[in-house]
């Protein structure tokens, strides 16, 4: 029998479903400062086939997402966690002028003990982005 694979409650400062929650509606309502107050200085961000990207480069790629002519949200459809890993399957949009890209997108987040998110690596299909982009063609052609 596997032993208990979850980490010593005292080691976790608050509920890591929560702080990944809380980190999506914040970057959602444009608030980079309290989204960034919620990883480590050392964060490490992978997205499936691009670059690997790390530190202060994350931190300013997710500042520089504070534009008028752009958009994020997130819906989650599941989350779960086990200690300080959690994982996601949500839809993600985001926003370029008018155009919004929708795409499907599977997260892993790793938290220190401290609660801050130190891992943020995301899977999503090339040909689902894609999908994303011609449906917000035509949604943007339709509203025309």
């Amino acid at each position: 029998m596997l032993g208990d694979m979850t980490a010593p409650s005292h080691l976790v400062t608050a509920d890591p479903t929560t702080t990944v929650q809380a980190f999506f509606a914040a970057m959602e309502d444009g608030a980079m400062k309290q989204a960034l107050e919620l990883t480590d200085p050392k964060i490490v961000w992978r997205n499936t086939s691009l670059p690997t990207v790390k530190g202060k480069l994350v931190a300013r790629l997710i500042r520089g997402m504070d534009r008028d002519w752009m958009g994020f949200r997130a819906d989650f459809h599941h989350i779960a966690a086990n200690g300080n890993t959690v994982l996601t399957e949500r839809k993600d949009y985001l926003r370029v002028g008018p155009l919004e890209i929708d795409f499907w997108v599977c997260g892993t987040f790793q938290l220190t003990p401290e609660g801050k998110i130190v891992l943020w690596h995301d899977y999503f299909s090339w040909g689902n982005v894609l999908g994303g982009v011609v449906r917000g063609l035509f949604r943007m052609a339709r509203s025309r």
